[in-house]
Formats: structure tokens, C-alpha cells, sequence
């Protein structure tokens, strides 16, 4: 007898928890991100100057990684966070540091953006910028006469959104173009 009530005892638990159970189940929203980018034009930047005869071309983004929404801050979904980096490139396209002025007085919340920022923008590559000087021979006709390479160093600013618990991060400038 007391082997059946066990056994009773164990189905009737076994039906309980099976009714807890519902397949309406539905997994917690995941961040999603989206980005999109523009260089920020700050008045006196400091650009390579070219003579007469110099040409630059390059220094074009060709592999972007945009930043990943800090999933720290995400459960939260704080006002959106904007994050104004320098991107310094060196000769070969690579980007070599990522400086944010206000990086050393930030709070713990924004280092974490700032870290998104810098995680994702190190993977960038950029086409090299070069400087050629042409000059003209006797009958006019231009050639090349040097080419160098040379870093250089753009400025993004990022955008860290959430809304409902899904995330967007977009690297527009005032323009708007990506």
C-alpha cells in the first residue's frame, strides 16, 4: 500500500509541475544592434598641407565593426549615450589608437560605452592615405614622381540608443550620410 500512495504521490507532483510548464515560453529580448557612420568635420582640424603638384587619395573606411551596446547598461535602457572618438591610423590603414577626450573622468556607465567604442573601432581598416607629387615634363605630359604613405587620424561620434530593451548604435555626423 504504501508503495501505490509513494507512487500516487509522485504522479499527482509529476502533473502539478507538468502544469506550471507553458508553451507560451518565450525567450528575453536580445540587444540588437545596427550601425551606420560619418566623419565628424571639427573646425581647425589639422590637415597634411599638399603642394603644389601633391595629390592625397585613401584614407577611406573599407572594413567598419560597429560597437556592441554594453549589455551591462541594456536592462536599464538609459538615455541615449554618445561617444566623440579620434581614430588614429597608421601608414598601413590600421587603426593604432582610439582616444576619447573625457575617457579618464568618466563614470562606470560611460566607460563601458567608451569601451564598446574602442573594442569595435580597433578592428576598423582604412585604405592608406598617399601623397602624390606630379610634375610635368618639357612636353606637358604629367607623370608620377613620388608617393608616400602616411597616419592619419579622423574623428566619429557613436550613438548608443535603447528602446524596449533592444538596442541600436549608430556612428552618424551632423550630415547624416553613412
Amino acid at each position: 500500500m504504501k508503495g501505490q500512495e509513494g507512487w500516487r504521490w509522485g504522479l499527482l507532483v509529476a502533473l502539478l509541475l507538468a502544469g506550471c510548464a507553458t508553451s507560451e515560453h518565450r525567450p528575453l529580448p536580445t540587444a540588437q544592434g545596427e550601425a551606420s557612420w560619418q566623419l565628424v568635420n571639427k573646425p581647425g582640424m589639422v590637415r597634411y598641407p599638399l603642394a603644389l603638384g601633391q595629390i592625397a587619395s585613401g584614407a577611406e573606411p573599407f572594413h567598419r565593426v560597429a560597437p556592441l551596446y554594453p549589455p551591462s547598461q541594456l536592462a536599464g535602457c538609459p538615455a541615449p549615450v554618445e561617444v566623440q572618438a579620434l581614430l588614429i591610423v597608421d601608414a598601413r590603414g590600421h587603426v593604432s589608437a582610439v582616444r576619447v577626450a573625457d575617457a579618464a573622468t568618466a563614470d562606470a556607465a560611460r566607460r563601458a560605452f567608451i569601451a564598446a567604442v574602442r573594442i569595435a573601432a580597433r578592428q576598423w581598416q582604412f585604405t592608406p592615405l598617399h601623397i602624390d607629387q606630379w610634375a610635368a615634363d618639357a612636353a606637358g605630359n604629367s607623370h608620377l614622381v613620388d608617393r608616400e604613405t602616411r597616419p592619419f587620424s579622423l574623428s566619429y561620434r557613436f550613438r548608443f540608443a535603447c528602446q524596449a530593451g533592444h538596442a541600436t548604435v549608430s556612428t552618424r555626423d551632423a550630415k547624416g550620410d553613412q
